[in-house]
């Protein structure tokens, strides 16, 4: 709501709207009313829908390392090509995601206080136990971050602001829907996003699509959009869920979950505490302290098998091999472009990360 009503007041301030002129399939609106229109949808919560969600990316990263992950489908995989995610949501207790890989499929399934992960490929089903009644869950928050348009169009929201040109189109059609869209183009040249391109459901004005383009590339780097979609309560026999025949069962506690998120979540407190932004918008970039020692540590604590650590560290053991060695009055470091993100890691222990161009990275490591 805080990031809808930012771009609202950029909006209202004047020239910053670039109307894009086309045949109207819906009523004309400008952006002041598409995002108080997105606000009120916001506000009023998620409404029973089902859908298929389809993720591209072509960020331009090196060659990253496969690690199996969940359902055999390894995280590092989701940077890179197409990916598709199918949901059902029937309310604040009834939701269902099915995640297919390659002659496998994962399904979360929630049905009141009933849950269970099915993994096919490993013919495993985990029943999640111990809840104190029924588990209010959503695709908005059951989902790694930029999972599903929500998601990606609220961070998009929350960058814009007065450095932001915004458009309006109403001749869209996403997933066969007619659609607005806001197409966001940031001002300021250091950014390395060209465009943003947010479509928004011309009934219901949910977020149906984001397209983030590059300045250096003519298609999306990447885009997470509905390829179909419909606005009604889906059957009751899609939450529900018998292990097939020669299933290997096993449960797990619900607590023991919520432990293991609020440790998470510890983490991830004390890592904010220790990072400084520098900028707003589309230009921001975080500094924290992390050396190439603390960098080696991680890859070295992956091999060493931690759970849940290989992945990350190997990933961040082919980054650093693809990094630049820069230097400038700010000192030595080496530095990570893609197509989205820059990355920049100085000798005397800091790591710089933005939406931004190595000179930028390098301007801000100047500002001690």
């Amino acid at each position: 709501m805080a990031a809808i009503a930012m771009v609202a007041g950029a909006v209202g301030a004047g020239p910053v709207i670039a109307a894009v002129q086309g045949d109207p399939v819906l009523p004309e609106r400008t952006a002041e009313q598409l995002l108080a229109d997105a606000a009120q949808a916001a506000g009023s919560g998620l409404r029973p829908m089902s859908g298929t969600v389809m993720q591209t990316a072509s960020l331009g990263l090196p060659a990253l390392p496969q690690v199996a992950g969940m359902g055999g489908t390894s995280p590092a995989a989701l940077l890179a090509g197409s990916h598709e995610l199918k949901v059902w949501y029937g309310g604040a207790d009834r939701l269902r995601l099915a995640l297919p890989g390659r002659m496998s499929e994962t399904d979360l399934i929630v049905n009141g206080d009933q849950v269970w992960l099915w993994e096919s490929d490993a013919d495993k089903a985990t029943r999640i136990t111990g809840g104190t009644g029924r588990v209010p869950v959503g695709p908005e928050h059951a989902l790694p971050a930029a999972m599903t348009p929500q998601q990606l169009a609220g961070e998009v929201l929350r960058k814009a602001g007065p450095d932001t040109v915004v458009g309006v189109t109403n001749t869209e059609r996403v997933a066969g829907r007619p659609a607005y869209q806001l197409v966001l183009t940031p001002k300021d040249g250091s950014s390395l996003i060209r465009e943003v391109k947010l479509a928004l459901d011309g009934e219901t004005f949910v977020p149906l699509r984001v397209q983030v383009y590059a300045r250096s590339a003519a298609e999306p780097a990447f885009e997470i959009g509905f390829t179909s979609v419909t606005f009604t309560p889906p059957a009751p026999d899609n939450f529900t869920f018998t292990p097939p025949a020669g299933t290997k069962v096993e449960e797990k506690s619900l607590a023991d979950a919520g432990r293991m998120l609020e440790a998470r979540q510890e983490r991830a407190e004390g890592l904010k505490d220790r990072v400084k932004t520098v900028g707003v918008g589309w230009t921001s970039v975080a500094v924290l302290p992390f050396s190439a020692r603390d960098l080696g540590a991680q890859v070295e604590r992956g091999r060493g098998g931690r759970p849940g650590g290989q992945d990350a560290s190997a990933i961040a053991g082919a980054l650093l091999k693809s990094a630049t060695r820069v230097s400038g009055p700010w000192g030595g470091g080496r530095v990570v472009q893609t197509k989205l993100l820059s990355a920049l890691l100085t000798d005397d222990g800091r790591l710089l990360v933005g939406a931004v161009t190595p000179a930028k990275l390098a301007e801000v490591a100047g500002q001690r």
